[in-house]
């Protein structure tokens, strides 16, 4: 991510957060204004144009999206007052503000980890994986199927809606790196740290908050757990959180002892 787009998102963010009346409508028209403008290179190089008055930029969207509610048009007209690294970044910049609109219109929601839940399926499901990221489904075939699938897993409309509008215009993205972008997204909005922790056995709920509250005295912040089941973890933990990785298993450290037996 370039400084120009860090500085467009984080003034972007602020005028979301200032925002009243945020509800799912608000998510659901700012992710077809990301694929709206995704799909047309004339939109998109218009509305990211450095060269352009910033005034000159939120008059095209007044007139392209003018029939959206007066919450959407106030967040699009933020963002594109800014000046983004380049178009592209302009479209991750209006899907990560409706990811965020999700997450305030149901702030009592897990959708952290239902998010969480549904790239564990995928994991676990090559040729659902292969389905939702092939370029030969339909758009539309592939967000339908995300919609039945979260509805048989009881998701809340957050989740669903951000799932299937991410399938629908992956962008050269892989599914579960989608839905990782997605968590990382929801959870800085609510200001949580996100640690995915593998383990053999899954861990009781006094395991749980123990864990928890070593890792949110490290890292001075409420954290949230995503906890994967994993046989080749043998014993003890390993937890990433971002770019940190804390080994503590079985399995590194007899790697660690094979390493030095073998030099």
């Amino acid at each position: 991510m370039g400084s120009a787009t860090a500085q467009a998102l984080a003034a972007s963010t602020q005028t979301l957060a200032a925002a009243k009346d945020i509800t799912l409508d608000t998510a659901r028209e700012l992710f077809a204004a990301a694929r709206a403008v995704g799909d047309s290179s004339q939109l998109s190089g218009a509305l990211a144009d450095p060269a352009a008055p910033a005034a000159a930029r939120q008059q095209v969207v007044a007139a392209v999206f003018g029939g959206l509610s007066e919450a959407s048009r106030a967040v699009l007209g933020a963002a594109v007052a800014e000046r983004w690294s380049n178009a592209d970044q302009l479209v991750d910049g209006i899907e990560e503000l409706a990811i965020r609109s999700a997450a305030i219109a149901e702030s009592g929601a897990d959708i952290e980890g239902q998010l969480f839940g549904f790239s564990r399926v995928v994991a676990a499901n090559p040729e659902l994986e292969l389905a939702l990221g092939s370029r030969l489904g339909g758009d539309d075939a592939k967000g339908e199927l995300v919609e039945r699938l979260l509805a048989g897993a009881s998701a809340g409309a957050a989740t669903t809606l951000i799932v299937s509008s991410l399938v629908r215009r992956p962008r050269e993205r892989r599914v579960r790196q989608l839905l990782s972008r997605a968590i990382r997204i929801v959870s800085n909005q609510r200001g949580l740290v996100v640690a995915t922790v593998h383990t053999a056995t899954d861990l009781s709920e006094a395991q749980r908050t123990r864990l928890r509250d070593a890792l949110s005295r490290r890292y001075d912040g409420e954290v949230s757990l995503n906890v994967v089941i994993d046989p080749a973890v043998v014993g003890g933990l390993r937890v990433q959180i971002a770019d940190d990785v804390i080994d503590g298993s079985i399995s590194a450290r007899l790697a660690d002892l094979r390493q030095k037996l073998a030099g």
